[in-house]
Formats: C-alpha cells, structure tokens, sequence
C-alpha cells in the first residue's frame, strides 16, 4: 500500500528531530570535555581574525555565534555539529524533489546517509569538516537551481556559498573544480550563457579578506595543509601506497551504506546514461570530486586523511538512489527498515560505549579544573597586573583556559609554553 506525501513528510521530520537530539543529547552526558578540534574552534573564535594558524575561519565564526548565545555550555557545541548535518539533510530532501516523482525515493536518499558514519559518529567534534557540510550542500542545490532556471539571483547564492565553503577548508576546491568541468560542458553545449560568470563576484568578494590575510602571513594555512599530506617527505612507493590505502578506507566507510542499500534492489544493475542532465550532474558532484582526491594523491604522492573526506559523501543517498531507481525493490523496505534503525541506534550506543569505557581520550580531560589552577595561578602569582585577558599557547591547553573561565581571555598562539597576560600583553610564564 502507497505511503502518502505527508505521512512521508513526518516522518523525514522525526527523522530529524531524532538525529538532532540523541547526537546533542549522547556526548553531552558522556564527555567531560570538549573534543580537541571543537576546543581549537572556540581559541580561534575567542580572538577571531580573517584566518588562523591550520584552517580559514568559519568553523571559528559559527562557534563563536553559539557562545555569544549559549557561552561555556558543551552541549551547545554538539548542538552546533547537528544542526549543521541534519540541515544539509534537509537541503539533500528539497534538491531530491526534483530528481524524483515518488517522495518515498526521496525520503530513502537520505535515510540511506546514516550508513555512512561522518554523518553520526564523527559528528559530535565540531570541526572544519562539519563546518563544510551546509556551505557543501547549498552551493550544490544553488548551482543545480541555476543551471535549471539561470537566474541571476540563484548564481549569486551559488557564487557566496560557495565562498562560505572555501573559508571552511580548502578541499572545497576539489567540489568546484568539478563543478567547473561541468560548467565548461554546459557553455561548449551552448546550454547555459555567460551569467554563470556573475558568481564570481560574491565568491571573489567574500574570499578577498581572506586572501589578503594569506598574504599577509606567508600562506600559513596552505602550508599547513600541505605538511598534513606529508609531500615534503614522500617516496616513490607514496604514489602507491597512499592512493590504494585511500581507496580501501573509503570502500570500508561506504560497507554500512551498500548493505542498506543491497535490501532495496532486485539486483545490482548500473546503467550510467551521461545525456541525462540530471544523472550527468549526480556523477560529477558525488564521484568526480572523490576521483580528484585519488588523483591527487597518485600524482603527487600524498596521503589522504579520512576525515578531509565527511562531505565529499552528502549527495551518495540520493545519486545511488537515482542510478538504481529501476532496480528498486519498495517491497523490501521491511529488511531495509530493520537495517536503518539497527544502525540509527547502534552507532550512538557504541559512541556512548566507548566514551564511558575508554578514559584516556582528549574528552576525558579535566578542563575546567586545568582553567581554574590557571586562574589561581595567575591571582597568587600578581597583585598589579590587573585582570587575564589574554592566553598564549597551543589551542588544546590553552584553548581549554580560555574557554572554561568565565573572563575568557582571548587566545593567542603561541608553539611553546603557556602565558596569561593582561590586556598590555604583559604576561607571566604559566606552564
């Protein structure tokens, strides 16, 4: 029996609802601390700049945002996280609207991310990774709004989304190339004009504070970046081994979602029909990115770190659904129900698990104890240099003091030791 639209609609709702609310609710009661990127957010946040020592700014922004509302509580910050993730599920559910008649395919192309754990279990440490996911999934339903309609005002939101996504981590790049490739096709097609060229000026706007700021400080963050590949420091069996340990860890973080997906077709039948707009732009936004990154690393031998890749995966629900819709099989929704949820409620358990029963984790630290022996310190060390206003060091110790006292002095990085000064930067050595 057919499954009527808005009985479909409420349940995409508690859908949401849910995952937003036991990803807030587990690692609140369960950490005791905030994890390590989440702290390194908040120092950043606490002193923000157009730019910091690993990442562009935006992760800083938004949990800068969140504190100035919600201040020095940890479940805000996983709320933060959530809200980034389900509201990209919700954008994936309106774009799936128009690659599909039967709301029940679009209501499956997203149930069928929570078999893919960057969209659950990473989720809790807000990162620059999550920061991605809305600037991810609003850039694509923009720039597939615009090749539809070729309105002017939906190539600015693409242009600005876009930009957004870039001040977020620079793997966005990897998105826009492909994209580019695409555009490229349209304009040969004749079947776009050149307005695609005004998304260029907010991207252009919005990242040149940016860009000046790279200026300004030697490129740090690129060559952050590229330190975290290891490129300096490769050999010629890199060019193997990295791109083959890429593939198989990827294939191994995509099994949850092939098994949920092997109880919804008949069979395994791939037909790729590439005159098709629409499949056309499902490959390129959802296979075309990853290929670059295993191209990039064969080149050039460098390592991939499995995380970089949380959103390269948002659009897989929906282009799987789209590629196989001929093959599936809504009579085996009962076997595809009982996966889901297994894995709904599996995967906050385990989280939980590992949380209570590990104790030597970056969230078992002692953060708000670390912050008041700081302030303590800084009290009984001097009478006359006025109030803490400021905290030099690394982000995870000193990231910790400021954001666990309630003064919160501003963060300032520093390689070495830990200093708290006052608002002449004049400071004391603490650890």
């Amino acid at each position: 029996m057919p499954i009527n639209k808005k009985k479909i609609d409420n349940i995409f709702i508690i859908f949401l609802i849910s995952h937003l609310f036991i990803w807030t609710l587990v690692p609140s009661i369960t950490n005791q601390n905030l994890p390590l990127d989440t702290i390194e957010a908040l120092a950043w946040g606490s002193n923000l700049d157009w730019g910091f020592n690993k990442h562009p700014p935006m992760s800083a922004v938004l949990v800068e945002i969140f504190y100035q509302i919600f201040g020095a509580n940890d479940w805000a910050y996983y709320l933060l996280s959530q809200l980034c993730v389900v509201f990209s599920f919700f954008i994936i559910w309106k774009l799936s609207k128009d690659f599909f008649d039967d709301n029940i395919l679009s209501l499956l192309s997203v149930l069928l991310l929570e078999g893919i754990y960057f969209f659950n279990y990473t989720t809790p440490e807000f990162n620059v990774y999550v920061t991605e996911l809305p600037f991810w999934s609003l850039s694509i339903f923009f720039c597939w709004k615009a090749l539809r309609t070729n309105f002017v005002r939906h190539w600015i939101l693409f242009g600005s989304f876009a930009a957004f996504g870039v001040l977020s981590h620079y793997l966005f790049f990897y998105l826009l190339l492909s994209l580019s490739l695409l555009f490229l096709n349209y304009l040969i097609k004749k079947e776009t004009n050149f307005k695609l060229f005004i998304s260029l000026i907010p991207f252009i706007i919005i990242l040149l504070p940016h860009f000046l700021w790279l200026i300004e400080n030697d490129f740090v963050t690129v060559f952050y970046g590229l330190h975290r590949t290891g490129g300096n420091e490769k050999i010629i069996l890199d060019h193997i081994s990295h791109p083959l340990i890429f593939i198989g860890k990827q294939a191994g973080i995509l099994i949850p979602f092939f098994l949920m997906i092997s109880f919804l077709v008949k069979k395994f039948k791939v037909n790729f029909y590439l005159k098709d707009d629409k499949m056309l732009f499902l490959i390129v936004i959802s296979f075309l990115p990853i290929a670059l990154v295993f191209l990039t690393s064969l080149i050039m031998g460098v390592k991939i770190r499995t995380m970089w890749m949380t959103p390269f995966y948002l659009f897989f629900g929906i282009t799987a659904i789209y590629i196989l819709k001929s093959q599936i099989n809504l009579d085996k929704l009962k076997k595809f129900n009982i996966t889901f949820l297994i894995l709904f409620f599996l995967s906050p358990a385990t989280y939980a698990f590992v949380s209570i029963s590990q104790t030597d984790k970056r969230t078992d630290y002692p953060g708000k104890e670390e912050a008041q022996k700081a302030k303590n310190f800084y009290s009984n060390q001097t009478k006359v240099m006025g109030d803490l206003s400021f905290v030099k060091g690394n982000e995870w110790d000193a990231g910790n003091i400021s954001y666990h006292l309630e003064v919160r002095p501003k963060w300032i990085y520093n390689p070495g030791s830990i200093f708290l000064c006052n608002k002449n930067l004049e400071c004391i050595k603490y650890k």
